[in-house]
């Protein structure tokens, strides 16, 4: 399944921002990215960032609830609904997973990842959300401050293409990952996409 993983910052070399003619060059030497968490990250998983390069970066074995849509807001609620029901507390980030199409990357489906492997229960929790235990993954990842907007997307995704071009790499599985609400303006909002590799055999 195609992922796009939707909550220690670095100033940013001159030299990173000229290999990324997109980015807004002006708003990031004013003031550093800033992550701000607005709820407790999945155990053991690594805080967004480095900002505006390319990183290497491993995630832990994560249980998640997942449901199938493009539209972020619908998902999100029903998703919110779940964890209401079931009494699962709010973590960040959110997990977008992405398909790729015509060279653009569009959410397919949404998750809401659990505290840990020991919350909760896998399973169908009605017919469109899924539980999901997701085995720990070694990723690319880029991350930025600022909107989802698919301006963001392609910038994120041809950092990430680039540098596993570099490295004779390959994958398809990217994922979004969101780490703030609507309580924090779009400016300050943190993002990571993720380009998971291939798990060696």
């Amino acid at each position: 399944m195609k992922r796009l993983l939707i909550p220690a910052w670095l100033l940013i070399s001159l030299g990173t921002l000229n290999a990324l003619p997109d980015i807004d060059k002006a708003n990031i030497e004013k003031q550093a990215p800033k992550y701000i968490a607005e709820a407790p990250l999945p155990k053991g998983w690594p805080a967004p960032g480095s900002f505006y390069k390319v990183t290497e970066k491993k995630f832990p074995a994560y249980r998640a609830a997942y449901t199938k849509g493009s539209f972020q807001g619908f998902a999100f609620m029903r998703l919110f609904k779940h964890i209401q029901r079931n009494k699962i507390p709010m973590t960040s980030p959110v997990e977008m997973d992405m398909n790729k199409k015509e060279n653009s990357l569009n959410m397919e489906a949404m998750g809401f990842l659990y505290q840990n492997t020991e919350v909760g229960k896998t399973g169908m929790d009605g017919k469109k959300i899924e539980v999901r235990d997701i085995p720990a993954m070694q990723t690319l990842s880029y991350t930025w401050q600022g909107k989802n907007n698919s301006k963001n997307l392609d910038m994120a995704r041809s950092a990430l293409e680039l540098e596993l071009q570099k490295h004779g790499k390959k994958t398809d599985d990217f994922r979004v990952l969101g780490y703030n609400g609507p309580g924090v303006s779009n400016d300050k909002k943190t993002w990571e996409m993720l380009a998971v590799l291939p798990t060696k055999k």
